[in-house]
């Protein structure tokens, strides 16, 4: 009889809740029921208010027990003969769970299903097909493929991955690089983690085939280090592929990982290649282009995990199947992170279409508190605030940019009626000032003086004069400041006073509290 197979994510968002003493229960218990089992360690499949989410094979597919204790585990075992199907935690087959069954799975088709650290795995699932492709087309074949697609950047600014790839291809160098951007700061956002911690070859495939496409010889993946778990299942990735030939001074393609000290500005392309070459993390003026002079005065290409991580499939599928999905220009499917209060919690992949009240509202399932929603803030601290009267805006890079909000990175952060959006404008202005890198006077002393301003507000002092400051102060951080950090800052400002302006009426608050 083969060892039953049993699946327990090692996601940090699972350990957090208990995986690791699951998993060592379940060996522990099959040992004292004589049961020969594998543990599989995975990553998360994204739906994390079911965390630890254990999975038992069974000879017609897994089934899934959703928020398993370790005091859980025996009754695992008590019928693990028949699989367990009738336990109290078992929510059933995985793909058939109405928040996975509505989604459209490429970037993230393998995470939660097979081991991060096999290669062979990974090869099963359909891993490499995308390279042997991109091997088969050439570096022009490759570069027109991504073109085709669609493929916008995942980070937050939405440029066409092709349109990049071609200016560094056509670029006249004898260096260039690919530099992938993991530095994931936004609040509410984790896609970038998730693929680190349960597919990271994805990652390498991905950065493989882009120095294909334009002529490099290596690659740096920079990460946060706040994510030690994914710096440590990456860099085990990295040796796995050198082991196996796929990188390597002999396969053509080297690949260097480096962790970030925690500055939120590095996540702007410039200032995170000021980082890499170990100078302070600061913006740096363009033109030049980093496609043009980037990375030690080289052609580089500066891609987001996501943009890179979903180059595969777009290979080994053609370019026309991703340009299939969408809408306008925002093609392919974006990884949506739903983060605060919302009752379920975690990513869901679909094609750019959905709109915000069906993100929130039937994916989400409306706010953890059960109170009603009053304001959702997408693309991480620097997006804007939405009130529930736009929630028939689309998911798409256009829709959200003609009401001065960005998708960013995919963060939706839902907040209920108890929030104070005086409060969320101040925190915006707050942590500008503090991330700022200080380049710009805009974003440094603004920022700043914003704050202080808030503050006056917040307390009801000359509300209406302080109101027109704010307004003014923040003209000059977007058209002023060298880059999006201050760029962006008045977008949930602006919104809080523009959709909520009776919380920036203290007198009248005051007066009633009172």
């Amino acid at each position: 009889m083969s060892a039953l197979r049993i699946f327990v994510p090692c996601d940090a968002a699972a350990r957090a809740v208990g995986a690791d003493r699951v998993a060592a229960t379940i060996r522990d218990e099959a040992a004292r029921h004589g049961v020969e089992v594998e543990i599989v360690r995975t990553g998360s499949r994204g739906l994390f208010w079911l965390e630890p989410m254990v999975e038992i094979a069974t000879p017609t597919g897994r089934i899934a027990f959703g928020c398993v204790t370790p005091n859980d585990v025996p009754g695992l075992f008590a019928g693990y003969s028949r699989f367990a199907a009738s336990h109290p935690l078992c929510v059933g087959r995985p793909e058939e769970i109405p928040f996975l069954k509505r989604q459209t799975r490429i970037t993230f088709a393998r995470c939660g299903i097979v081991d991060p650290l096999s290669l062979d795995d990974y090869r099963a699932h359909d891993g490499l097909r995308g390279l042997e492709r991109a091997r088969s087309l050439g570096p022009a074949g490759t570069v027109a493929e991504v073109t085709t697609s669609g493929l916008r950047g995942r980070g937050g600014a939405g440029f066409p991955t092709g349109i990049k790839w071609k200016t560094v291809a056509d670029a006249p160098a004898d260096r260039k690089y690919i530099v992938c951007n993991a530095d994931e700061g936004d609040s509410g956002t984790y896609a970038d983690r998730m693929l680190l911690e349960g597919d990271p070859f994805v990652l390498i495939e991905g950065m493989i085939i882009a120095g294909l496409a334009v002529g490099a010889g290596k690659g740096y993946v920079y990460i946060r280090s706040e994510y030690p778990d994914a710096i440590r299942t990456f860099s085990k990735a990295v040796a796995v592929a050198e082991a196996a030939g796929l990188l390597g001074a002999a396969a053509g393609f080297e690949i260097e990982v480096r962790v970030g000290a925690g500055a939120y500005v590095c996540g702007e392309e410039t200032s995170l290649l000021e980082s890499l070459e170990g100078k302070r993390g600061q913006v740096r003026a363009k033109p030049p282009l980093p496609a043009h002079k980037g990375l030690f005065g080289q052609p580089t290409v500066i891609n987001n995990l996501i943009s890179l991580a979903t180059v595969p499939a777009i290979l080994a599928d053609g370019a026309e199947a991703y340009a299939a999905l969408g809408m306008g220009r925002s093609r392919g499917t974006m990884p949506i992170q739903l983060a605060g209060n919302v009752k379920h919690g975690g990513l869901f992949e679909a094609a750019f279409g959905l709109t915000l009240g069906e993100i929130v509202d039937e994916i989400g399932g409306g706010t953890a508190s059960g109170r009603p929603v009053r304001a959702v803030q997408v693309g991480g601290p620097l997006g804007a605030y939405f009130p529930r009267a736009l929630f028939d805006t689309a998911f798409d890079y256009e829709a959200f940019a003609a009401l001065d909000g960005l998708i960013g990175h995919g963060g939706v952060v839902v907040f209920d009626d108890t929030v104070d959006m005086a409060r969320q404008a101040r925190f915006a202005l707050e942590f500008c000032a503090i991330e700022s890198c200080g380049k710009c006077t805009p974003c440094r002393i603004g920022s700043t003086r914003g704050t202080e301003t808030m503050d006056k507000i917040i307390r009801g002092e000359r509300v209406t004069d302080n109101l027109a400051l704010i307004t003014d102060l923040c003209q000059t951080l977007k058209f002023g400041s060298l880059c999006a950090l201050g760029g962006f800052t008045p977008y949930p400002v602006m919104s809080a006073i523009k959709h909520f302006p009776e919380d920036f009426d203290r007198p009248r608050l005051v007066a009633a509290a009172e």
